[in-house]
């Protein structure tokens, strides 16, 4: 696949991009290098993973990574309760160096997501969600499959992969992610959409919502994100819940009124909500006060 195809296929999902990503989309790809994708939360990091699985037709594998996060439930586990059932009924059959060798072959082995996706027969694409939640010991502990594209199991030893995924780390920077970490990755950084980037969205993604009051729409949630006392910016998926809402009721103009009445679309929290009220006890919505009755496309 060249970097055209890949535009394509982008263009197909369709998903807006511009040069600089599409350029390291495509050179990670051709390296074999994981990418680490940072930004604030809702800019649309997860999507670039869910968008290359489609245009490279593989399998995306998720590992949503929290606070406690393991070996366990990221590479493997053993079927303890099959183990046991297994040493009941051939205790007297076999030998003990038997019987543990038997315990701890692939037929007790349970597939956590990183495991899966190296022993996958067919590439994946493998997404590594909010690395920047989950403790220093686990980043440390990706290392050696970030370079090495191979993972240490006591029982069993080194597995190395038996195909190549196309790995995707997203961190909100919620914490610093080490210089190890960092130097394994191609990197990108993405920022909230512009007016111009947005509105190519929601025409992309809802084609057959009014023009117009796309426009209006994008233009708030510049307005919205931009405004110092909204804690929680609005997601691109939340701009795009929220002109679908609109075009659900029939609205076709983002008056005051239209914007009081499907808040909850696009704010997701009581001190928010607080300040769209007091904006509009000034006569003023929290998108300006304009976003009523102007065209701005």
């Amino acid at each position: 696949m060249d970097i055209q195809e890949l535009k394509q296929k982008m263009d197909q999902a369709n998903y807006i991009y511009d040069e600089t990503l599409a350029t390291v989309l495509y050179v990670a790809l051709q390296l074999g290098r994981p990418l680490l994708i940072e930004g604030a939360a809702g800019v649309g990091k997860t999507e670039i993973a869910k968008v290359m699985a489609s245009a490279l037709d593989r399998d995306l594998v998720r590992l949503q990574c929290y606070e406690g996060l393991d070996e366990s439930k990221a590479l493997y586990e053993w079927n303890y309760q099959k183990q046991l059932l297994s040493i009941q009924i051939n205790m007297g059959s076999q030998s003990s160096d038997e019987l543990t060798r038997s315990l701890f072959s692939d037929e007790y082995l349970l597939e956590r997501p990183l495991l899966q996706s190296i022993r996958s027969e067919k590439p994946v694409v493998l997404l590594i969600d909010e690395i920047d939640k989950a403790d220093e010991e686990f980043e440390a502990f990706l290392l050696e499959m970030l370079s090495e594209m191979q993972v240490s199991i006591p029982e069993v030893g080194t597995i190395r992969a038996k195909s190549v995924p196309f790995v995707v780390l997203t961190s909100n920077r919620a914490r610093p992610l080490s210089e190890a970490l960092r130097r394994r990755c191609a990197y990108l950084y993405i920022q909230y959409p512009d007016m111009e980037k947005e509105l190519s969205i929601l025409r992309a993604k809802l084609p057959h919502v009014d023009d117009r009051l796309c426009a209006q729409v994008a233009l708030a949630v510049q307005k919205l994100r931009s405004n110092e006392a909204i804690l929680k910016k609005p997601s691109i998926a939340e701009t795009l819940d929220w002109a679908a809402a609109l075009d659900a009721l029939g609205i076709r103009e983002l008056t005051p009124d239209a914007l009081r009445q499907t808040a909850g679309f696009i704010l997701k929290n009581n001190e928010d909500f607080k300040v769209l009220e007091e904006s509009n006890h000034t006569h003023e919505c929290s998108c300006g006060g304009h976003c009523g009755g102007h065209h701005h496309g």
